[in-house]
């Protein structure tokens, strides 16, 4: 499933705070830490089904009211950390929503089973063709 981005920013809360790291004076001065806060519960863009399989899978990241919090303080801009938290989030959420296709067994056709066969005694009637029947 594809998440649009502009859909999913409408439903987010972000926060800034000052950043530590890099800097210098710049870091004292700037609030350039960006928290996403995203609502699982209430969002609009997911269906039941998908908010549950999100709510299992990202069951460590998600608090009790059903918040799922992202942190970025990386760069030295709160914009690009705002951008940066943002696919953060897309790709989390999109991880979260994907189920691998289910596999179909099947049987080995059976020129594989006689080619296995054959390549298996081939391989038998060498090693028995290097032993040595005259030892004394």
């Amino acid at each position: 499933m594809q998440i649009r981005k502009e859909d999913l920013i409408r439903e987010l809360v972000f926060r800034t705070s000052r950043s530590g790291g890099k800097g210098g004076q710049h870091v004292n001065k700037v609030s350039s830490k960006v928290e996403l806060n995203f609502n699982v519960r209430n969002s609009g863009l997911f269906t039941d089904q998908q908010k549950v399989l999100i709510i299992e899978k990202l069951a460590g990241r998600i608090n009790s009211d059903g918040v799922l919090q992202v942190v970025t303080e990386e760069e030295r801009s709160q914009y690009r950390n705002k951008e940066r938290g943002i696919e953060k989030l897309l790709l989390i959420l999109q991880n979260a929503l994907y189920r691998p296709a289910l596999r179909k067994p099947t049987k080995p056709k059976r020129a594989d089973v006689e080619n296995r066969l054959r390549a298996k005694q081939l391989n038998a009637l060498k090693k028995i063709s290097r032993r040595d029947f005259f030892k004394d």
